[in-house]
């Protein structure tokens, strides 16, 4: 059994899309899913304490029992709890993706934006789509 793991909104619409790209994409089992509404926003800012706290310790959870060696952070449109542009969100993807590496760094960690038709695009290094 292999895993991967996500840190995906809570809305249910972005789930299944990004749990079937990621097993083909590294290939996996499984996908362990930490959900937040905006976690973009949520780790690009790193202003909630808590609520980081809370996602890293559930990573900590995937890494050390499902032992998955790749991350992915979500950011999608048509976002409750993160309502800010697609530019935006590239943005905190790209800065969530940083992030994450700094604190993971034996993790691949790769940044996903759903669009409005939930297809899932792997942002570039750049951020753009």
């Amino acid at each position: 059994m292999s895993f991967a793991t996500v840190v995906n909104c809570m809305d249910g619409r972005a789930q299944l899309p990004v749990m079937t790209y990621l097993k083909a994409r590294f290939g996996v089992d499984y996908v362990d899913n930490i959900t937040e509404p905006g976690p973009d926003r949520i780790l690009a800012r790193d202003d909630d304490p808590a609520t980081v706290a809370s996602i890293l310790r559930r990573i900590e959870i995937s890494t050390g029992k499902h032992h998955s060696t790749q991350l992915a952070i979500v950011g999608h449109a048509d976002c409750g709890g993160n309502p800010v542009s697609p530019e935006e969100h590239w943005q905190q993807i790209k800065s969530a993706v940083a992030f994450l590496q700094q604190r993971f760094p034996d993790m691949t960690v790769i940044g996903l934006w759903l669009n409005e038709d939930w297809s899932v695009k792997e942002l570039a290094a750049e951020g753009s789509v």
